[in-house]
């Protein structure tokens, strides 16, 4: 039968005008090519497919053609007021055929003035659709001018981008993590009113992202009528640690040593953020300004996953408050021996 109408429309072979005028709306919305900007080519061909069907079921001539003889049939229907049998000419070069109207004027007639904020060009003056007598049932063209933008009339702006923050503790942006994210937006419905729909985002979050990285789905923030869908957007915000402090691709931490430690020597126990236990071997005397510096311990570097920051340790070093005279007198000797 070639093309099934029917299931073009998402309809059972037994569907009332309700239904195909339902169908009809709902498709001729998601796939109108003015909603489509990313894929407009495949938006173009469902769209003159959504009407074609639609004019074809809808009309009881055309549709009892199609059920009986199917697509054949309808290319070899006499044009209107011809008085001729639907089938008379077998289907020779001469066959006038079925040559479907321009689908924007079917638009037009559903929804008056565009639901998309262009205003309806009117019955027979479409301004996106054309027909040279080419074409399967002998309109709709493939040459380049079958389509023309919108841009003739008026041209639908996109609002700015919806911008949210995505707080992430420094464990995720470390290991990286998967975030799913419900949000609630205004769509533009098939009937051209504004309604509440909600959703679920994943949002992939990759090992060594930083403070400000952004993340972008196109089209997913509010629809106003007349406007494009809003871009929203994600912005990766840091939460504070408790140990580890963030400087670029490298980890600081802060650690408190005694005046014995630190002239000393001592191992300090760390645990990472991914869960490992580090043990850290303090040999040098641990002066004033002193920096430990741990190789590739820190965050990793998002443009190459086998590299990483480094782990810097910067030490505080707690006096003692009171030394007895004993003890004076050994430090004394001890330290300047």
């Amino acid at each position: 039968m070639g093309v099934d109408y029917y299931n073009v429309l998402k309809v059972n072979r037994n569907a009332g005008e309700d239904d195909l005028k339902k169908g009809y709306r709902r498709l001729a919305m998601k796939w109108h090519p003015d909603k489509n900007p990313n894929n407009k080519k495949e938006a173009e061909a469902k769209f003159k497919q959504i009407s074609e069907a639609y004019e074809v079921l809808s009309d009881s001539q055309k549709r009892a053609i199609y059920d009986q003889y199917g697509e054949e049939g309808l290319k070899d229907m006499p044009p209107p007021g011809s008085g001729g049998s639907p089938f008379g000419n077998g289907g020779g070069a001469g066959s006038k055929g079925f040559n479907p109207r321009n689908a924007e004027d079917i638009f037009a007639e559903f929804f008056g003035s565009s639901p998309f904020g262009f205003g309806s060009p009117g019955a027979g003056k479409s301004m996106r659709f054309s027909s040279d007598g080419s074409g399967v049932f002998g309109g709709f063209g493939g040459n380049e001018n079958t389509f023309r933008s919108y841009s003739e009339g008026v041209t639908r702006k996109k609002p700015p981008a919806v911008e949210s923050k995505l707080p992430c503790s420094l464990e995720e942006l470390y290991a990286g993590s998967t975030r799913k994210m419900k949000i609630s937006r205004t769509v533009v419905d098939a009937n051209g009113r504004q309604v509440l729909e909600q959703e679920i985002l994943t949002i992939e979050v990759k090992p060594g992202w930083k403070k400000g990285t952004k993340i972008t789905f196109p089209d997913k923030g509010n629809e106003q009528l007349g406007q494009l869908p809003a871009d929203l957007v994600f912005v990766i915000d840091e939460k504070p640690h408790d140990t580890y402090k963030r400087d670029g691709n490298d980890l600081i931490v802060n650690q408190k040593v005694s005046l014995a430690e630190a002239l000393g020597g001592t191992t300090l126990q760390l645990t990472t953020l991914d869960g490992r236990d580090l043990s850290i071997p303090v040999t040098d005397i641990v002066s004033p300004g002193y920096e430990l510096l741990v190789a590739r311990e820190g965050m990793p570097i998002a443009k190459g996953p086998a590299n990483r920051g480094d782990l810097k340790i910067k030490f505080e070093v707690k006096f003692p408050t009171r030394l007895t005279p004993e003890q004076r007198s050994s430090l004394k000797r001890t330290l300047t021996g």
